[in-house]
């Protein structure tokens, strides 16, 4: 039986068509001694998909136009965030975790900073406390502006793409405003914000309620009944709640299957029990369900901005404790000199003991008594965890993320198993997986 060698594989192929030790390795073994039939086809979908936000690879059996197998590799976007946090201070850290979900940055430093200050045993201030939660809010409208502009282009609706791209520029014109960055912002830090809201800043923000209203309005108009749009989404990537618990599935993915499970409403943080705003769910688990339930939770967003601006009041914007907040901003909020940069001329001409302490803080940090805690907040795609480890020094000893794209990708053989190929666009547009918070 003639054969031929594989110089780069070292593979050895019959003529018959059977491979055998390939690279070392048995393909008999590998492919069980199965009988596939002339329909089964092995296809890679990416590595690289537009509407993961990133690079994912989904390796598809079918048969016919039937997804039979439905596998998800990830680690293509992988960057080590969280091994980088242990060799940075407790502050620096900031500048690290909001390159994790970098749809959704303000989350990643909301949830970090508020375990540190649980190990601290310290609160940020109500107005510091007020600004976090209508950045976030805003964060979460934005995010979900890039899940439907993504998905729309994904799925023809090329209207629905330019809407939802423009209304997030009115989203992200309000980080740059706030924070002086439009993402990976590093604005919430432990005990606080870096800085307060600037001058005419509350204007702005009552704009962005009256043009973000008018941006739902038309979603609403545009795609509600629009029967291409229904007929792609509905009935589409259906998953209910048993599946979902089964998977650590949350976010819009188990409140579009029915159940009502909000952090914010359930175990609630940072006063959100004293806000008035519903948990939107739908019992259908499919697409159109998420869809739904997303258009629905900006609605309450706004509902809370709205709510927030009516009741924040001046005051400061990051603890009062000279061992954990950098002097120049204590300094700066004594003297009401808002967000100019006076305060370093008077603590370099005024304070050799501030100016050595400020000097030390920068560099090595504040030291976190040492201790574990867990700390879970509710973001755009579900229930985003920290467990943070310190062994009582300036850095910390251990970090590790419960990102709710890691463990919603789970769901993808569920939702497209069964289905059409070409579902399995909308199936994973609808999972909304962020890879930088999958590989970090």
């Amino acid at each position: 039986m003639a054969t031929t060698e594989d110089l780069y594989s070292g593979s050895r192929e019959t003529t018959e068509g059977r491979v055998y030790n390939v690279a070392g390795g048995d393909w008999d073994s590998v492919l069980g001694g199965q009988d596939f039939d002339d329909e089964r086809l092995v296809i890679n979908m990416g590595p690289q998909h537009p509407s993961t936000h990133g690079v994912l690879r989904l390796v598809l059996e079918l048969d016919g136009e039937t997804v039979t197998d439905a596998r998800a590799v990830i680690g293509y976007l992988h960057t080590g965030i969280e091994k980088n946090t242990e060799y940075r201070t407790w502050t620096q850290g900031t500048t690290f975790v909001t390159r994790m979900d970098y749809v959704a940055p303000l989350f990643n430093e909301l949830v970090y900073c508020l375990g540190v200050e649980k190990l601290l045993g310290v609160e940020a201030p109500p107005r510091a406390t007020m600004i976090r939660m209508l950045i976030t809010e805003i964060n979460r409208v934005s995010s979900h502006w890039v899940w439907l502009a993504t998905g729309g282009m994904e799925l023809g609706a090329l209207t629905a793409m330019t809407n939802g791209f423009l209304a997030r520029e009115k989203c992200l014109d309000v980080f740059e405003m706030i924070t002086g960055l439009r993402m990976n912002h590093a604005y919430i830090r432990p005990g606080g914000v870096a800085q307060d809201l600037p001058e005419g800043g509350m204007e702005r923000l009552h704009q962005w309620v009256r043009d973000t209203k008018k941006d739902l309005d038309g979603v609403e108009k545009l795609l509600r009944g629009q029967p291409i749009w229904i007929q792609r989404l509905k009935d589409v990537g259906w998953i209910g709640v048993e599946g979902c618990l089964s998977l650590g599935v949350t976010g819009p993915l188990l409140r579009a299957a029915g159940l009502p499970w909000d952090l914010r409403k359930v175990t609630p943080y940072m006063g959100y029990e004293t806000f008035d705003f519903d948990v939107p769910t739908d019992t259908r688990g499919d697409c159109w369900a998420r869809f739904v339930v997303r258009v629905a939770e900006m609605h309450e967003s706004v509902k809370i901005v709205e709510q927030i601006l009516a009741r924040i009041e001046p005051g400061p914007v990051m603890v009062d404790d000279p061992k954990i907040a950098w002097p120049a901003q204590l300094k700066l909020e004594a003297d009401g000199l808002g967000n100019s940069f006076e305060h370093v001329a008077k603590i370099m001409g005024g304070s050799m003991e501030s100016l050595i302490h400020h000097f030390k803080l920068v560099t090595e940090g504040f030291r976190v008594p040492a201790g574990q805690v867990y700390q879970a907040i509710e973001s755009p795609r579900g229930e985003l965890g920290v467990h943070m480890v310190s062994d009582g020094g300036t850095r910390p000893y251990r970090m590790h993320f419960r990102d709710p794209s890691f463990v919603n990708l789970q769901a993808l053989a569920a939702m497209s198993e069964g289905g059409l190929v070409a579902d399995v666009i909308a199936a994973v547009a609808s999972i909304d997986p962020i890879m930088g918070g999958v590989d970090r």
